[in-house]
């Protein structure tokens, strides 16, 4: 609702842009928290299994554990359909491609 109490304020192309660009640094930084956590969950499991686990397999241990992590925290709500018929229906285009391009680096 404030979404849409705010986009209908007039707003310049410019600044509709700078909130798109925002967004995208706002979900970057958002990520940094699962994949920290994730590092620190998998390093512990490894350790746990002291030494049975190979560089490969440790390697897909993060990479499954941050990619539930990023789940959980960031992908369920950007598929969430609300959310996205909310926010398409305030951007461009081209600014929904800039974003899809930022998400496509963590989904």
């Amino acid at each position: 609702m404030e979404w849409r109490r705010e986009h209908a304020k007039p707003f310049p192309p410019a600044q509709l842009d700078q909130a798109v660009t925002d967004l995208i640094e706002l979900v970057g930084a958002a990520d940094g928290l699962p994949q920290l956590q994730a590092r620190a969950d998998a390093d512990h499991f490894i350790r746990v299994c002291e030494g049975s686990i190979s560089e490969d397999e440790a390697k897909r241990i993060l990479a499954g554990v941050l990619a539930a992590y990023r789940w959980q925290y960031i992908v369920s709500g950007v598929r969430e359909p609300r959310f996205s018929q909310a926010l398409n229906g305030m951007i461009t285009g081209s600014q929904a491609k800039r974003i899809g391009d930022a998400l496509r680096l963590i989904m």
